[in-house]
Parts: C-alpha cells; sequence; structure tokens
C-alpha cells in the first residue's frame, strides 16, 4: 500500500492560527514569491501587515529568511533542513545509484517521486534531456496526474482525500496495478513522455516512484522496462541492513 490517507491529503485540517502556522503561511508564500515585499507577503499569508513583519524579523535573525532591504527571501537554514528530508530514511542511498545508472542508460530525467498534499513531487533526481520541459530538482511538484502520482494514487487508501477523480479511474487504477507500472503518453506536459514504477518496502509497503521522463521519439516500452529493473533494485536497496 502507497503511504496513509494523510500523504495524500490536499488539505490540512483547520486548528486556528497559530504562531508557526502563521510562520509556515510566511514561507509558503515566500516559496512562491521566491523574493518579495511585506505587502505581498502579509497578502499571500492572509496575515496583517504587523504580524507578518513581526514572524518575518523573527525568521530572519534564525537563518530561515534572508532581509535585503525592502524585500525577503528564503534563507540557507531552509535550504539545509529541506535537503533533509526523505521519503523513506533510507531511499536516498538505496536509489543514487540506480537512478543515476538509468539516467546514463536512457538519457531521461529520473526522480524518486511521491504524493504528497495532492500534488506529485520530486524528492531527488538526475536530470536529463527533457528537464527543461519538466526539472527534477527536489521539492519541483505537478499534478497528482503524473505517471508517478497515479501509480501511487492507484496503490493507495482507497479513503485517500482526492478531487477531480476521473470516471475511468478505477478501471485505470486497476490496470495500473495489474501492471506494477504506468506511463503517460504527452498526456500532462506536451514533450514529455514518462514511466514509472513503484519502490517498496521489506513489508511491501510502496514508499516512492522511481520515475523517468524523455521525449515522445523515446520507445516508453524499453523505457518502462527500465524502470521497472531501477523500482526493483532500490526497493532491493532498502532490504540491506
Amino acid at each position: 500500500m502507497a503511504g496513509s490517507a494523510a500523504d495524500f491529503a490536499g488539505e490540512r485540517p483547520s486548528r486556528g492560527r497559530g504562531v508557526l502556522e502563521g510562520a509556515f503561511a510566511l514561507l509558503d508564500a515566500l516559496k512562491e514569491a521566491e523574493e518579495a515585499g511585506l505587502t505581498a507577503l502579509s497578502a499571500g499569508a492572509g496575515l496583517p501587515k504587523a504580524t507578518a513583519y513581526r514572524l518575518l524579523e523573527q525568521l530572519a535573525e534564525l537563518g530561515a529568511v534572508e532581509h535585503r532591504g525592502c524585500r525577503y527571501r528564503m534563507g540557507p537554514r531552509m535550504f539545509r533542513l529541506g535537503l533533509g528530508w526523505q521519503p523513506h530514511p533510507r531511499l536516498r542511498a538505496a536509489a543514487n545509484t540506480p537512478i543515476r545508472k538509468l539516467a546514463a542508460a536512457t538519457d531521461a530525467s529520473v526522480a524518486i517521486c511521491v504524493v504528497r498534499e495532492g500534488r506529485t513531487l520530486a524528492a531527488f533526481g538526475v536530470p536529463g534531456i527533457v528537464d527543461h520541459l519538466a526539472p527534477v530538482r527536489p521539492g519541483a511538484s505537478w499534478p497528482w496526474t503524473t505517471a508517478a502520482g497515479k501509480l501511487l494514487v492507484a496503490f493507495a487508501p482507497p479513503e485517500a482525500p482526492l478531487s477531480h477523480l476521473p470516471a475511468t479511474w478505477t478501471r485505470e487504477a486497476s490496470a495500473i496495478r495489474e501492471k506494477q507500472v504506468c506511463l503517460d503518453r504527452e498526456e500532462l506536459i506536451p514533450g514529455v513522455c514518462c514511466a514509472a514504477a513503484p519502490v517498496t518496502t521489506p513489508h511491501g509497503d510502496i514508499v516512492g516512484a522511481v520515475c523517468a521522463m524523455a521525449a515522445p521519439s523515446h520507445d516508453i516500452t524499453k523505457l518502462a522496462n527500465a524502470v521497472q529493473r531501477a523500482g526493483r533494485m532500490v526497493s532491493a536497496g532498502l532490504r540491506q541492513p
């Protein structure tokens, strides 16, 4: 089974706006803007300007935000903390060699992807020939309807709160589970074809997907076979002590 229902949730439960929630709302707004002034950030976070200013200055003191003149941007501390995240404790180490070999053999952009907050999220990856169309840098995200997203949602708990499921999804999800692979032939991004296969723990839990993105001229059947082999290699790495 792929993760818990909470992993796939598109919304967080409302518990009132506390200090931490306000700070993270500002960080989310800053991520979208990359660099912005107080007025734009307070509006983006839904906070009064005085509150936003106080929180931004506190975040700047901690190195989470940089303050340059009248504008703010993400700080180095957030960058360092973000690099420490991975969907499974040993996934980065287990995936490093297989995804690099897959990228070298296919020229594809290769990533380990998960579904979080209703979107497909690239945890880490190796850029390839279509990176200008679909960057695989850590934190890159797309709608859940990518090949990797569909594969993970197909194995998700039935109560996973995803909206906009197509009428044909039940049949499509069944086919994905049977084949253990999902293909995308320019369905989401023009000029990008994709194949995704699961990564499983020794207990059979799916903790992510190996995803390879290539140009439409690529033989997607061969790409899918290579992706499935890489997925098995990563899964085997998770079984090592």
